[in-house]
């Protein structure tokens, strides 16, 4: 079942049964009750990020993936939807010349953070220039 489509319950309870362990198996490696194990897996209860971390190491799961899961709408927070008229980060800090003035952004430090781009995890002009200051300190140490 794919983890987009299903319900963080269904999720859990799938990937422990693939794992051939019991509700009481994935509650002593998580340090809870088989009752609250069930309760998660039937949506009853919802998880703290404690739990959400403990049962990601425990089933084999990324964290993050598994807490976006739990928490639908922090996702929302972190990848806003951006409508698809409107310009990349990149492309409005290209086009900003008075911004890469203030911060003296030179030519090789523009071909290094249009790899950065690349990335596709940029979301706002400010990001390049955070990236752009921790590169010149790290080179500074």
């Amino acid at each position: 079942m794919s983890m987009s489509k299903a319900s963080f319950g269904q999720v859990i309870r799938d990937r422990r049964r693939q794992s051939e362990m019991t509700q009481q198996q994935v509650a002593r490696r998580i340090g809870t009750s088989t009752p609250y194990v069930g309760h998660l897996e039937s949506g009853k209860r919802h998880p703290s990020d404690e739990i959400v971390s403990r049962l990601a190491d425990a089933l084999g799961f990324e964290r993050l993936e598994l807490f976006f899961l739990a928490n639908p709408k922090a996702k929302e927070i972190f990848h806003p939807v951006v409508p698809a008229e409107s310009r990349s980060a990149w492309e409005e800090f290209q086009r900003d010349e008075k911004l890469r003035r203030v911060h003296n952004i030179n030519a090789k430090e523009m071909n290094m953070l249009s790899q950065v781009a690349l990335m596709g995890q940029v979301r706002s002009t400010r990001d390049f220039i955070y990236i752009l200051n921790t590169v010149r300190q790290a080179l500074i140490s």
